[in-house]
């Protein structure tokens, strides 16, 4: 009966995490939590089980850095961004939410779902409204050799980092980039598009916060 409960309550828990996740489209999204917590409860329930014959801190050690490989997946997955660090981070923590499960620690498994949901859902809109330095621009170019590098010099010249890059083709002979610009305090985007239009082959430049 205890081992049901666990195992439900991971799911459960599991859930909760993933549910954000899938709200906004990233590769681990609903199952993939789901299956980790309910994995990692299982693993640690039967480490310190009678019948395991494990070491439940060898259990443990090894949980964690399977996660870890797990959460690298998703981060590769995201090619030259970082969006996929947050999702490997909430696996490695959800991980940790089904061993804490596993051992009938359910107080702490409780206020780190509870904490890790406020840090998902609402830490981003206050990171923007208190370092509303983001800005997403789109920019279409001719499809040339070195396009890109054009762009990334002259933003790198100006001191504007560049979050994330999604090229996708706009025709025959033109791309579309879409960039996700880390801009200086002091800088503002007209300041940049001014400076990116100046490029020769960029043909039509928006932004968007």
């Amino acid at each position: 009966m205890v081992v049901a409960l666990r195992l439900v309550l991971a799911v459960v828990f599991g859930s909760i995490i993933g549910l954000e996740r899938e709200l906004h489209n990233h590769p681990a999204g609903f199952r993939t939590h789901v299956l980790v917590c309910i994995g990692s409860t299982l693993f640690t329930l039967v480490s310190v089980s009678s019948f395991g014959g494990a070491d439940p801190s060898r259990v443990a050690a090894q949980i964690v850095s399977g996660i870890g490989f797990l959460g690298a997946g998703t981060i590769l997955r995201e090619g030259a961004t970082i969006r996929g660090l947050t999702t490997a981070a909430s696996l490695w923590s959800v991980a940790g939410v089904g061993m804490a499960i596993g051992t009938g620690y359910y107080w702490g498994a409780t206020l780190t779902t509870a904490l890790m949901v406020v840090v998902l859902f609402f830490f981003y809109s206050l990171e923007k409204r208190i370092w509303q330095r983001t800005q997403k621009v789109d920019i279409t170019v001719a499809d040339v050799p070195g396009q890109l590098g054009k762009v990334a010099s002259k933003l790198g010249e100006m001191g504007v980092s560049i979050k994330s890059v999604d090229i996708s083709p706009a025709s025959s002979e033109r791309m579309a980039i879409e960039l996700i610009l880390k801009m200086p305090g002091t800088m503002e985007i007209h300041e940049v598009v001014g400076s990116l239009a100046q490029l020769d082959g960029v043909s039509n430049i928006k932004t968007e916060k």
